[in-house]
C-alpha cells in the first residue's frame, strides 16, 4: 500500500471531497525507486482501466520524469468531484492500492482551471 502524502498541507484531499459542483482535475504524483517503474506503471494501469469504467470518467494521462527518473504524474479529468469521490472509495479500486511497490508515496490533489484573460479560457 503506498504512503499517501497530502500536495497542500492546509487543504487535504478529504476536505475537497466534500465540494460538490463543477468538473475538476485530478493531479497526481506517484513517487517510486526507478527500479519500480515498470511495478508503478503496471499497477497504475489496473487503477485506470477501473476508474474507465466509473460515472464520470473523462481522461487520464501518465507521465514520467525524465533521465531514469522514479516520479510520475497522472493527470485525470472527472465530471464532478462527486463522481471522482465514489470512484476514488470503490471498493475495486481500494483493493488495488496493495499492488503498488513497497515505499511508493502517492499525492493526489484536486484543481479547477483558472480563468487568465488572454492565456487560459477556463
Amino acid at each position: 500500500m503506498p504512503t499517501f502524502v497530502e500536495m497542500d498541507r492546509t487543504v487535504t484531499l478529504a476536505d475537497q471531497l466534500t465540494v460538490e459542483d463543477g468538473p475538476v482535475v485530478l493531479i497526481n504524483t506517484f513517487v517510486v525507486q526507478a527500479a519500480d517503474a515498470d511495478r508503478l506503471v503496471s499497477a497504475w494501469t489496473a487503477d485506470a482501466e477501473v476508474m474507465k469504467r466509473q460515472p464520470g470518467f473523462v481522461s487520464t494521462q501518465l507521465h514520467r520524469g525524465l533521465a531514469g527518473s522514479g516520479v510520475f504524474l497522472n493527470y485525470a479529468v472527472w465530471d464532478s468531484v462527486a463522481d471522482f469521490r465514489a470512484a476514488f472509495t470503490n471498493p475495486e479500486f481500494r483493493a488495488r492500492l496493495s499492488d503498488y511497490p513497497e515505499g511508493a508515496t502517492v499525492s493526489p490533489h484536486l484543481f479547477r482551471k483558472v480563468d487568465v484573460p488572454g492565456i487560459c479560457p477556463a
